[in-house]
């Protein structure tokens, strides 16, 4: 019998008495799908991109790194071993030297310094990498060296003069069709991207080119044949867009009298590798290339920002090198405050750790998840994040779990019976002592498909619409113990039966959504499954069926340890 068949067996099949043969029968020969037999797209290789050591991490970078965790954490629920998770730092380039000159440091050091606020926020934030890969490794060096002559000695890589418009700020050469006229900082008139507003200069200099041109027909068939090759639909239509407005090749190199804190081109100490090339490679040096390469080709998480370099440029220097091209580059949007872009000239930049102090790394990560949607930016306040964190973790979530595990209700303890002949599984059973109403049905109902439909959607980078699943059926649990009263059913000795359901009912909801909540809010789900005496190898996807044994006795089981309230509610800071 399938997982997904499991999962939905009949109540009375858990309970102390049983339904009938019809009923059992009957319901098994539904054809339902196992849970995790449609994953094809799983993603056993995930990469957030190496974050720029030129300034301190923001709640952008946080975001993308959720989103990586997020579903790697899925993965290992899953039953996936061996997976790779990576993150980092991108610790060379023009931005770079020039932010530790200003900063008076060395750029190493200055790169030590950022790099490990990047490490302090992820490990904060309860971020799970398996590498933390920097871009001043000798390991990548090694790597980034051997790409490059792998590019040169295929023949995609020529030396020429190169001419036009450079964002030092962009870190990329633009045509005459990607500059605008603007204004600097200090009111005068200059030219700009059109895409990100930074300030240009025409820039006339020997360098290498990559023959980026030969490209374009190569990355449509990519992107045909693989329709989740850049995700969502939105970007991926964006990304077919620019190769069919025609690609150009692309300098890859820069005189290193303008820019020496970079990687040498190999054979010419007179030019340093271009930024962009050098960072993209991160991702083999941690697969292991220049050697055996474990689990290419990954899946990428990136932001909207940084699109181009990851759908455009990114797949041609594989193709070039002979290497597969991304298993998927899964593009994000950005965060506003107040419906602002967040900016440090307009004082709206949210400090990542400062919030993780106020609403706990849990609440942070279950706002940003639960809130943000990788097609369109999402807003952010603090009045937003109180609310949310307020009505669903505390109210929703914690207050449910203190009902139903309160010492009021459950004096023993335990994880209680279910008795089938008051809860019988199907709704028109003869049973005439049932109990249950068409409300608790639908609750049964929904709890029983959640698994399979939360699997779907973290395998889509989707933990929105997970939680709001989730959320949607602990709401239904709460309305379950409003309708059945059970402060009145513990008073009466006859009802104890009835109580003992309704406490089951609630319970292995709990349960249920505790252990789908594991990628978003790791420590409070664990401190919810330890309260309800869940052990640890028994929080994984083939755990997932519920209102049956699963081959283990939960009921009557112990309750763990009462370490106080899940969620503590919030009260309003006005930070003006």
């Amino acid at each position: 019998m399938s997982m997904g068949a499991l999962r939905l067996m009949t109540l009375g099949q858990t309970c102390t008495a049983s339904v009938s043969r019809h009923a059992r029968v009957g319901w098994s020969s539904l054809n339902v799908r196992a849970l995790g037999s449609s994953n094809v797209r799983r993603n056993d290789f995930l990469t957030t991109p190496i974050f720029y050591v030129n300034a301190v991490p923001h709640i952008g970078h946080l975001y993308s790194a959720l989103i990586a965790d997020c579903a790697h954490r899925w993965q290992r629920i899953s039953g996936a071993e061996g997976t790779i998770f990576s993150t980092g730092t991108d610790e060379h380039g023009l931005k770079v030297q020039q932010a530790a000159s200003l900063a008076g440091k060395e750029p190493l050091e200055f790169c030590d310094k950022v790099s490990q606020e990047f490490r302090r926020l992820f490990n904060s934030s309860y971020i799970q990498y398996t590498d933390y890969i920097r871009t001043t490794e000798k390991r990548h060096h090694t790597a980034v060296n051997t790409f490059w002559t792998t590019l040169q000695d295929n023949g995609f890589i020529y030396k020429g003069e190169y001419e036009g418009w450079y964002s030092t700020s962009d870190e990329t050469f633009l045509s005459s069709q990607q500059v605008e006229d603007g204004i600097g900082k200090d009111g005068s008139k200059v030219k700009v991207s059109v895409e990100t507003g930074n300030a240009v200069e025409w820039t006339s200099e020997t360098n290498y080119m990559f023959k980026l041109s030969d490209f374009s027909t190569p990355l449509l068939e990519w992107l045909d044949k693989n329709p989740r090759a850049v995700y969502p639909p939105k970007f991926n239509n964006m990304v077919r867009q620019w190769v069919q407005d025609g690609l150009q090749d692309l300098s890859v190199s820069r005189q290193r009298d303008r820019l020496q804190w970079g990687i040498p081109v190999p054979g010419d100490s007179s030019q340093t590798i271009y930024v962009w090339l050098d960072a993209l490679v991160n991702y083999l040096t941690v697969s292991g290339f220049p050697g055996q390469t474990k689990l290419w080709p990954a899946t990428h998480i990136v932001g909207k920002d940084i699109l181009k370099f990851h759908a455009i440029y990114w797949p041609a220097f594989l193709m070039a090198a002979g290497l597969s091209p991304p298993k998927s580059i899964v593009c994000h949007s950005h965060w506003t405050m107040g419906n602002f872009k967040m900016s440090k000239s307009r004082g709206n930049v949210v400090d990542p750790f400062d919030r993780l102090k106020t609403y706990t790394p849990d609440g942070l990560r279950f706002f940003l998840l639960r809130e943000g949607v990788l097609h369109s930016d999402g807003d952010y306040t603090d009045e937003k994040i109180l609310k949310l964190l307020n009505s669903e973790l505390a109210d929703t979530f914690g207050n449910l779990l203190s009902r139903v595990t309160g010492k009021a209700l459950n004096p023993s303890q335990v994880f209680p019976k279910c008795h089938a002949e008051l809860f019988p599984w199907q709704q028109s059973s003869q049973l005439a002592s049932g109990r249950a109403t068409a409300e608790d049905y639908a609750l049964v109902s929904a709890v029983s498909l959640l698994p399979d439909s939360v699997d779907s959607h973290y395998n889509n980078f989707e933990a929105y619409k997970s939680l709001d699943e989730i959320m949607s059926c602990l709401r239904q649990a709460n309305a379950f113990i409003q309708r059945h009263e059970p402060w009145y059913l513990i008073k009466n000795k006859d009802q104890e039966p009835w109580l003992e359901t309704v406490l089951y009912v609630a319970m292995e909801t709990l349960r249920i959504c505790g252990i789908l909540m594991q990628p978003v809010i790791p420590e409070m789900a664990e401190r919810l499954l330890c309260r309800l005496g869940v052990e640890e190898s028994d929080r994984t996807l083939k755990d997932l069926e519920c209102f049956q044994g699963m081959q283990r006795v939960i009921e009557s089981r112990p309750l763990g340890e009462d370490t106080g309230v899940l969620f503590s509610r919030l009260q309003f800071k006005n930070r003006r």
